[in-house]
């Protein structure tokens, strides 16, 4: 019975990295075109510190670790530095 919540975790993982990747970078690229400062290495990490410590508050559920919460914060991150590189190389629409 645990491996199947192991399982479940899992997914819950992979699906939230998923979304906050994909949405990070779609927002990055859509809306944050024009300001400059989205290409720095700053605006990387303060964005993922910020979906850490919004994301920090459901670890208190059951299927949600602080690993969860940590990886969601990484692909946040990674999401608004890809974002930032879609701009750079002038691929504004699709690519993902």
């Amino acid at each position: 019975m645990s491996f199947l919540w192991l399982l479940v975790s899992i997914g819950i993982t992979l699906a939230v990295t998923s979304f906050g990747f994909a949405v990070a970078r779609r927002y990055v690229r859509d809306r944050l075109k024009f300001v400059d400062a989205v290409h720095t290495m700053k605006a990387p990490i303060i964005a993922g510190l910020v979906g850490w410590a919004v994301f920090m508050p459901l670890t208190m559920l059951p299927l949600i670790s602080v690993g969860t919460a940590i990886v969601f914060g990484l692909s946040v991150a990674l999401g608004v530095r890809a974002g930032a590189k879609d701009i750079k190389i002038g691929r504004l629409s699709g690519g993902y």
